[in-house]
């Protein structure tokens, strides 16, 4: 059976098992469910409520870092060190990719200008931290662990994608002293499981729901130039 990713259009962590599936060469079928007004079918197979959930031969499979995994496990080719050492390290750093995306959801929903600021500033401490590991690893890429791309890439790719709505509202300036983070990032956009992991018009739905949080960034977004269709 062809695998289903029940998925919200917004979902950071959606992005991530899509890209997995795509990079493993893997067709299968995209239901979106509105997080709103979750159906009842949709509880019965998340328990936690949220997206993503793999439907693989009918069984549910939930909570992103756990599909990629399963994913890893069952489909070639391998995304993941083979090295367990390797591994482990890995799956530290796609942790470190999940902490950075609750620092974003803090960015985006702060109050005032103060809060926003020291968010930011928070954000830009862990990607220092992020740049650091990139250097360690010398002239090697353009991906997290050199030359082949692994999870790790699939869970970061979905955290930059917020810095393109962020600097299209002129909050910008983000990896001006992160050059390796820089090189990642336009790496991954080009990349075509990167692209296709999102619809079409998610730019356009991603700053709408910016605008809607009644934040600063929110008032920010507002006052900012159209997004163009």
């Amino acid at each position: 059976m062809k695998p289903v990713l029940v998925s919200h259009a917004l979902c950071p962590y959606v992005q991530r098992a899509a890209i997995v599936l795509a990079e493993k060469g893997v067709p299968f079928e995209r239901r979106d469910v509105d997080l709103a007004a979750k159906p009842a079918w949709f509880l019965d197979v998340s328990p936690l409520g949220k997206t993503p959930v793999l439907l693989a031969d009918g069984v549910p499979v939930f909570e992103s870092a756990v599909i990629c995994e399963y994913l890893d496990e069952v489909i070639a080719p391998r995304l993941h060190p083979l090295d367990p050492l390797e591994r482990a390290r890995h799956r530290g750093w796609m942790e470190f990719g999940s902490q950075v995306l609750d620092g974003i959801a803090a960015y985006y929903t702060a109050p005032d200008a103060a809060t926003l600021e020291a968010r930011r500033s928070q954000l830009l401490a862990r990607f220092e931290r992020l740049e650091a590991q990139l250097q360690a690893r010398g002239a090697e890429g353009p991906w997290f662990a050199g030359a082949r791309l692994s999870i790790v890439d699939a869970v970061f790719a979905p955290v930059f994608r917020y810095f393109d709505a962020f600097e299209r509202i002129g909050e910008d300036g983000w990896f001006d002293s992160t050059p390796a983070i820089r090189a990642w990032r336009e790496a991954l956009a080009a990349r075509p499981s990167v692209r296709d992991a999102v619809e079409a018009r998610y730019p356009q739905r991603l700053r709408a729901f910016l605008e809607a949080r009644g934040s600063e960034l929110s008032r920010r977004a507002a006052a900012a130039a159209p997004l163009r269709a």
